[in-house]
Protein backbone atom coordinates (compact mmCIF):
# COMPACT_ATOMS: atom_id res chain seq x y z
CA UNK A 1 0.00 0.00 0.00
CA UNK A 2 1.24 3.50 -0.85
CA UNK A 3 0.34 6.89 0.61
CA UNK A 4 0.45 9.72 -1.92
CA UNK A 5 1.27 12.08 0.95
CA UNK A 6 3.98 11.95 3.59
CA UNK A 7 1.39 11.90 6.39
CA UNK A 8 -0.07 8.53 7.35
CA UNK A 9 -2.62 9.35 10.04
CA UNK A 10 -5.53 8.82 7.62
CA UNK A 11 -4.35 5.29 6.79
CA UNK A 12 -3.25 3.78 10.08
CA UNK A 13 -6.30 1.70 10.96
CA UNK A 14 -5.58 -1.20 13.35
CA UNK A 15 -5.79 -3.99 10.77
CA UNK A 16 -3.12 -2.33 8.63
CA UNK A 17 -0.82 -1.50 11.54
CA UNK A 18 -1.00 -5.04 12.91
CA UNK A 19 -1.01 -6.81 9.55
CA UNK A 20 1.84 -7.82 7.21
CA UNK A 21 1.09 -5.32 4.43
CA UNK A 22 4.04 -3.05 3.63
CA UNK A 23 3.23 0.67 3.63
CA UNK A 24 5.24 3.29 1.73
CA UNK A 25 4.78 7.04 1.43
CA UNK A 26 5.79 10.00 -0.72
CA UNK A 27 8.42 11.36 1.67
CA UNK A 28 10.78 13.70 -0.15
CA UNK A 29 8.45 14.64 -2.98
CA UNK A 30 7.07 17.68 -1.13
CA UNK A 31 10.13 18.78 0.79
CA UNK A 32 11.55 21.47 -1.46
CA UNK A 33 8.26 23.27 -2.05
CA UNK A 34 7.54 23.24 1.70
CA UNK A 35 11.01 24.62 2.40
CA UNK A 36 10.36 27.43 -0.08
CA UNK A 37 7.16 28.22 1.80
CA UNK A 38 9.07 28.29 5.09
CA UNK A 39 11.58 30.86 3.86
CA UNK A 40 8.87 32.85 2.07
CA UNK A 41 6.95 33.06 5.35
CA UNK A 42 10.05 34.15 7.24
CA UNK A 43 10.69 36.85 4.64
CA UNK A 44 7.05 37.96 4.87
CA UNK A 45 7.67 38.99 8.45
CA UNK A 46 11.30 40.10 8.14
CA UNK A 47 10.52 42.52 5.30
CA UNK A 48 7.04 43.43 6.64
CA UNK A 49 5.44 42.74 3.26
CA UNK A 50 1.90 43.55 4.49
CA UNK A 51 3.06 47.09 5.23
CA UNK A 52 4.54 47.35 1.74
CA UNK A 53 1.21 46.38 0.23
CA UNK A 54 -0.74 48.80 2.43
CA UNK A 55 1.54 51.68 1.49
CA UNK A 56 1.39 50.75 -2.19
CA UNK A 57 -2.42 50.67 -2.09
CA UNK A 58 -2.45 54.10 -0.45
CA UNK A 59 0.23 55.53 -2.78
CA UNK A 60 2.15 56.28 0.40
CA UNK A 61 5.92 56.76 -0.01
CA UNK A 62 7.21 56.17 3.51
CA UNK A 63 10.54 54.32 3.74
CA UNK A 64 10.88 52.05 6.77
CA UNK A 65 13.45 49.69 8.26
CA UNK A 66 13.31 46.00 7.41
CA UNK A 67 15.17 43.02 8.85
CA UNK A 68 17.63 40.52 7.45
CA UNK A 69 17.23 36.79 7.85
CA UNK A 70 21.00 36.51 7.90
CA UNK A 71 22.17 35.71 11.40
CA UNK A 72 18.71 34.81 12.68
CA UNK A 73 18.06 31.37 14.14
CA UNK A 74 15.63 28.93 12.54
CA UNK A 75 14.46 26.23 14.94
CA UNK A 76 13.15 23.14 13.17
CA UNK A 77 10.81 20.78 15.02
CA UNK A 78 11.21 17.46 13.25
CA UNK A 79 14.47 17.10 11.35
CA UNK A 80 13.33 14.61 8.75
CA UNK A 81 13.26 15.16 5.01
CA UNK A 82 11.11 18.32 5.17
CA UNK A 83 13.01 19.75 8.11
CA UNK A 84 16.34 19.15 6.42
CA UNK A 85 15.13 20.85 3.24
CA UNK A 86 14.10 23.88 5.33
CA UNK A 87 17.53 23.87 6.94
CA UNK A 88 19.37 23.82 3.62
CA UNK A 89 17.44 26.82 2.29
CA UNK A 90 17.84 28.68 5.58
CA UNK A 91 21.57 28.10 5.42
CA UNK A 92 21.58 29.65 1.94
CA UNK A 93 20.12 32.76 3.60
CA UNK A 94 23.00 32.52 6.10
CA UNK A 95 20.67 31.73 8.96
CA UNK A 96 21.70 29.69 11.97
CA UNK A 97 19.90 26.33 12.09
CA UNK A 98 19.00 24.26 15.15
CA UNK A 99 16.61 21.32 15.21
CA UNK A 100 14.72 18.86 17.39
CA UNK A 101 14.36 15.13 16.84
CA UNK A 102 14.61 11.86 18.74
CA UNK A 103 18.13 11.02 17.51
CA UNK A 104 20.44 13.78 18.69
CA UNK A 105 23.64 12.50 17.10
CA UNK A 106 24.55 13.91 13.70
CA UNK A 107 25.36 11.45 10.95
CA UNK A 108 28.62 11.79 9.03
CA UNK A 109 26.64 13.10 6.07
CA UNK A 110 24.92 15.73 8.24
CA UNK A 111 28.23 16.83 9.73
CA UNK A 112 29.73 17.15 6.26
CA UNK A 113 26.75 19.21 5.05
CA UNK A 114 27.29 21.70 7.86
CA UNK A 115 23.65 22.81 7.93
CA UNK A 116 22.43 22.17 11.47
CA UNK A 117 24.44 23.50 14.40
CA UNK A 118 22.69 21.73 17.26
CA UNK A 119 20.14 18.95 17.76
CA UNK A 120 17.78 19.09 20.74
CA UNK A 121 16.05 15.95 22.08
CA UNK A 122 12.24 16.06 22.34
CA UNK A 123 12.29 16.86 26.06
CA UNK A 124 14.12 20.12 25.29
CA UNK A 125 11.44 21.60 23.05
CA UNK A 126 11.14 24.70 25.24
CA UNK A 127 14.88 25.32 24.92
CA UNK A 128 14.65 25.22 21.12
CA UNK A 129 11.66 27.57 21.15
CA UNK A 130 13.53 30.04 23.37
CA UNK A 131 16.62 29.98 21.19
CA UNK A 132 14.88 30.55 17.85
CA UNK A 133 13.74 33.67 16.02
CA UNK A 134 11.67 31.54 13.63
CA UNK A 135 10.25 28.12 14.53
CA UNK A 136 9.01 25.73 11.85
CA UNK A 137 6.89 22.68 12.66
CA UNK A 138 7.81 19.86 10.28
CA UNK A 139 6.74 16.73 12.13
CA UNK A 140 4.19 14.11 11.08
CA UNK A 141 1.08 13.69 13.21
CA UNK A 142 1.33 10.80 15.64
CA UNK A 143 0.10 10.23 19.21
CA UNK A 144 3.52 11.44 20.37
CA UNK A 145 3.21 14.75 18.48
CA UNK A 146 -0.43 15.49 19.36
CA UNK A 147 -0.47 19.11 20.57
CA UNK A 148 3.27 18.87 21.02
CA UNK A 149 3.50 22.65 20.72
CA UNK A 150 1.27 23.58 23.64
CA UNK A 151 0.76 26.73 25.68
CA UNK A 152 3.97 26.44 27.73
CA UNK A 153 6.02 25.75 24.59
CA UNK A 154 4.56 28.81 22.86
CA UNK A 155 5.20 30.87 26.00
CA UNK A 156 8.88 29.90 25.75
CA UNK A 157 9.20 31.67 22.38
CA UNK A 158 10.93 35.00 22.02
CA UNK A 159 8.56 38.02 21.88
CA UNK A 160 9.66 38.68 18.29
CA UNK A 161 9.38 34.99 17.41
CA UNK A 162 7.42 33.71 14.41
CA UNK A 163 5.81 30.25 14.33
CA UNK A 164 5.50 28.46 10.98
CA UNK A 165 3.48 25.24 10.67
CA UNK A 166 4.09 22.97 7.67
CA UNK A 167 3.37 19.71 9.49
CA UNK A 168 -0.09 19.02 10.85
CA UNK A 169 -2.51 21.31 12.66
CA UNK A 170 -3.18 18.80 15.42
CA UNK A 171 0.48 18.98 16.46
CA UNK A 172 -0.28 22.44 17.89
CA UNK A 173 -2.58 23.66 20.65
CA UNK A 174 -4.43 26.04 18.33
CA UNK A 175 -6.36 27.95 21.05
CA UNK A 176 -3.08 28.60 22.89
CA UNK A 177 -1.49 29.82 19.66
CA UNK A 178 -4.45 32.11 18.96
CA UNK A 179 -4.17 33.59 22.46
CA UNK A 180 -0.45 34.27 22.00
CA UNK A 181 -1.11 35.95 18.66
CA UNK A 182 -4.04 38.03 19.88
CA UNK A 183 -2.14 39.24 22.93
CA UNK A 184 1.01 40.04 20.98
CA UNK A 185 2.97 37.54 23.07
CA UNK A 186 4.69 36.44 19.85
CA UNK A 187 5.22 38.38 16.67
CA UNK A 188 3.24 36.25 14.29
CA UNK A 189 2.55 32.94 12.61
CA UNK A 190 2.42 31.47 9.11
CA UNK A 191 0.03 28.53 8.99
CA UNK A 192 -0.62 26.12 6.14
CA UNK A 193 -2.29 23.46 8.31
CA UNK A 194 -4.96 23.64 10.99
CA UNK A 195 -6.65 21.59 13.69
CA UNK A 196 -9.87 21.56 11.61
CA UNK A 197 -9.74 21.75 7.81
CA UNK A 198 -11.19 23.58 6.02
CA UNK A 199 -10.57 26.29 8.61
CA UNK A 200 -14.01 27.29 9.97
CA UNK A 201 -15.25 30.70 8.87
CA UNK A 202 -15.61 31.77 12.50
CA UNK A 203 -12.00 30.97 13.40
CA UNK A 204 -10.30 34.02 14.95
CA UNK A 205 -7.22 33.24 12.87
CA UNK A 206 -8.88 34.74 9.78
CA UNK A 207 -8.99 38.20 11.30
CA UNK A 208 -5.50 38.44 12.77
CA UNK A 209 -3.16 40.87 11.03
CA UNK A 210 -0.09 39.05 12.35
CA UNK A 211 -1.02 35.75 10.71
CA UNK A 212 -0.31 34.51 7.18
CA UNK A 213 -2.81 31.80 6.22
CA UNK A 214 -2.81 29.36 3.32
CA UNK A 215 -5.36 26.57 2.68
CA UNK A 216 -3.02 23.57 3.05
CA UNK A 217 -1.50 24.25 -0.36
CA UNK A 218 2.15 25.03 0.41
CA UNK A 219 3.21 21.93 -1.53
CA UNK A 220 0.58 21.99 -4.27
CA UNK A 221 2.87 22.52 -7.24
CA UNK A 222 2.81 21.10 -10.76
CA UNK A 223 6.19 19.54 -10.08
CA UNK A 224 5.04 17.51 -7.08
CA UNK A 225 2.23 15.88 -9.07
CA UNK A 226 4.67 14.49 -11.63
CA UNK A 227 7.28 13.59 -9.02
CA UNK A 228 4.73 11.84 -6.81
CA UNK A 229 3.43 9.73 -9.69
CA UNK A 230 6.97 9.01 -10.89
CA UNK A 231 8.01 7.87 -7.43
CA UNK A 232 5.01 5.55 -7.18
CA UNK A 233 5.71 4.01 -10.59
CA UNK A 234 9.38 3.48 -9.73
CA UNK A 235 8.39 1.79 -6.48
CA UNK A 236 5.81 -0.32 -8.29
CA UNK A 237 8.57 -1.47 -10.64
CA UNK A 238 10.70 -2.46 -7.65
CA UNK A 239 7.76 -4.34 -6.13
CA UNK A 240 7.07 -6.30 -9.31
CA UNK A 241 10.77 -7.12 -9.66
CA UNK A 242 11.05 -8.27 -6.06
CA UNK A 243 13.50 -5.49 -5.24
CA UNK A 244 13.62 -3.41 -2.02
CA UNK A 245 11.09 -0.57 -1.85
CA UNK A 246 11.89 3.05 -1.07
CA UNK A 247 10.21 4.94 1.79
CA UNK A 248 9.01 1.90 3.70
CA UNK A 249 7.16 3.28 6.74
CA UNK A 250 7.27 2.19 10.36
CA UNK A 251 3.56 1.65 10.92
CA UNK A 252 3.91 1.41 14.69
CA UNK A 253 5.59 4.84 14.89
CA UNK A 254 3.28 6.43 12.33
CA UNK A 255 5.87 7.58 9.78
Amino acid sequence: MHSASAGLEHLLFPELVEGPVTLTNAKGVYSHSLAEYCLTAASWFAKDLPRMRRQQAAANWEPYEVEELRGKTLGIIGYGDIGQACGRLAKAFRMRVVALRRRVELSEEERAAGVVEKIFPPDQLHALMAESDYVVMATPYTPATHRMVDGPAIAAMRPHGVFINLGRGKCVDEPALVEALQSGRIRGAALDVFDTEPLPADSPLWGLDNVLLSPHCADKTKEFQFESLGFFLDNMGCFLAGEPLANVCDKSNGY
